[in-house]
């Protein structure tokens, strides 16, 4: 037997509605291709390119690749191409047909993959001409008033005024705006209240989006060019900056409170609005195109793991078990991508915290929400102008095992501070949860590994492998797919060594069936059904647990 046939053999099953398992099946001599669609266009049953071809692989020049209608890829439905003479026509390549839905752009906005065209969707005709027309009108009459209003009061110094002062800035402008003679509706004097106002006291034209409850994610890429997500999927707005100053100025507004500082020697900035939503800004020369700003917000309530469910990120067996994973004190990682959900998950797992238990949680900027009384928050400090005084996570790691926590919560897990968090899940702080942005467990832990050999500790490999093994329990991997919802996909649990390797046992995964009429996908959790290791602890801890929730 050739070393070709020993690899086919070892060629690991793939789904039945996979195409690659389809292909493997076929090279496996599993499946018979129809008579008809064997025709090559080339005379013979020998190979044309004088190599040997392998055990029911498919034939040179076609794919085996259906189409809807039954023809293959490159040829035409019911029949081969034929040459002069009637001797069947060599394929000499794809066809422009081919070519052209190749390079065919998928229509993105049909499945949410963010935006469609990018163009902020209008009213049409007329009722479109005018609305635009009003808010351009809204915009000239908004900067008029705020000139007025700074050649009368000193605007910069209005954010840190008394209510009582406060309160007579709003009346003044109130007064300006109704007096104002442009031809506005009622309603769009409210808009420009609301918009003076935000430019005045609040976040300028930022304060709209602030305000949406549907907006996720605010990215301004430059003063004409800010995208929103909703429900997933990116879209671009008609919201607009003045100039750079004008960004800037928003920008100052945000960090200030907080004693941050955005200059040439330090242009990215971390920082939190007052309602927990976390900032990232960056100026020039960092950003190439003028200062940036990307927000992620936070809605007013806190989910619920009910509401994941609801909303389909995952089954009820499973948040079954992640609730008693919280109250048997099982040691857990949240494992995603940037904005997959892994904070929101993470406050809907601290609902279920014995509320007489301490905890203590660490963060670089402060967003986590947890629904607990006895809860301390700590938050990290760049340096300052002298580059002194920075307070990194791994220092406030080892000085809250100084605080007597029951649990230690680390906002996201990315550094030297990884070796320190381990050390303490396994001293008597179990329960303790973290984050940590990777795609799948395994690549959770190798990443944890990675950060414990960067921390400056001097210790093999190997060790390094088993203080994840004796510290994790469970890691739970979240993403956000191409339709935009959010979904648990694997949750696995760490049963120790095999080896030199970490053994992962899958709990639960996530399959896919397809797309709903609407483009979403439609998907079920599936349990594995085998008995977790840690379930000897959630019996000390008198969790109760039922081996149905793994099925």
């Amino acid at each position: 037997m050739g070393d070709d046939e020993r690899k086919d053999q070892n060629l690991p099953a793939r789904p039945a509605s996979s195409l690659m398992g389809q292909l493997v099946r076929q090279r496996q001599g599993a499946e018979v291709v129809p008579a008809q669609q064997q025709s090559t266009g080339v005379a013979g049953a020998g190979p044309a390119t004088g190599v040997g071809a392998r055990t029911g692989a498919p034939p040179p020049g076609q794919s085996n690749i259906q189409r809807q209608g039954g023809g293959q890829t490159g040829v035409a439905p019911g029949a081969a191409r034929t040459g002069a003479g009637g001797v069947p026509a060599v394929e000499t390549g794809p066809s422009k047909a081919d070519i052209e839905r190749i390079d065919a752009k998928d229509e993105y906005g049909q499945y949410g993959h963010g935006g469609g065209g990018g163009e902020t969707s209008q009213p049409a005709g007329d009722m479109g001409a005018k609305f635009s027309a009003n808010q351009q009108l809204i915009r000239e009459r908004e900067k008029l008033i705020i000139e007025q209003l700074r050649r009368e009061l000193d605007t910069s110094r209005l954010t840190n005024i008394s209510e009582d002062t406060q309160a007579q800035v709003r009346a003044r402008i109130r007064e300006i705006v109704n007096s104002d003679p442009a031809p506005l509706t009622m309603m769009e004097k409210g808009i420009l209240l609301q918009n003076v106002l935000d430019e005045v006291f609040g976040f300028g034209p930022l304060g709209p989006l602030l305000r949406d409850p549907s907006v996720g994610d605010i990215c301004v890429n430059g003063t004409s060019n800010i995208y929103v997500e909703r429900h997933g999927r990116l879209e671009k707005t008609s919201v607009v900056f003045e100039n750079d100053r004008h960004l800037r100025q928003t920008i100052d507004k945000i960090i200030q409170p907080l004693g941050r500082r955005l200059d040439d020697n330090s242009p990215m900035v971390d920082a939190r609005l007052p309602n927990g939503s976390r900032v990232n800004a960056t100026i020039p020369p960092v950003s190439i195109d003028g200062p940036t700003i990307t927000i992620r917000c936070f809605g007013t309530s806190i989910m619920s793991l009910g509401q994941l469910v609801e909303k389909g990120a995952m089954s009820v067996q499973m948040a079954e078990v992640l609730k008693a994973c919280v109250k048997g004190r099982i040691n857990l990682i949240i494992s995603g991508g940037t904005g997959s959900g892994k904070t929101t998950l993470l406050n809907a797992l601290s609902a279920h915290i014995n509320p007489r238990e301490r905890i203590i949680t660490i963060e670089d900027a402060a967003e986590l929400r947890l629904q607990h009384d006895h809860w301390v928050r700590m938050e990290t400090r760049p340096a300052n102008t002298e580059g002194k005084g920075q307070i990194t996570q791994r220092m406030l790691v080892i000085n809250t095992l100084r605080m007597r926590p029951d649990r230690i919560i680390l906002g996201e897990c990315r550094g030297e501070e990884a070796f320190d968090m381990l050390q303490a899940m396994n001293t008597g702080h179990g329960g303790s949860m973290t984050t940590i942005h990777a795609n799948t467990p395994r690549d959770c832990t190798k990443r944890l590994e990675n950060m414990i050999l960067m921390s400056g500790v001097e210790m093999p490999a190997k060790a390094a492998r088993e203080l994840i093994s004796s510290a994790l329990q469970v890691i739970v991997q979240i993403r956000r797919l191409e339709d935009g919802t959010r979904r648990v996909t694997e949750v696995s649990e760490i049963t120790g060594m095999e080896g030199d390797t970490i053994a992962i046992s899958t709990m639960f995964h996530l399959e896919r069936e397809g797309r709903d009429p609407r483009g979403f996908f439609k998907c079920r959790h599936v349990g594995s059904g085998l008995p977790p290791k840690f379930l000897e602890q959630l019996e000390q801890e008198a969790v109760p647990f039922k081996l149905e929730w793994l099925r």
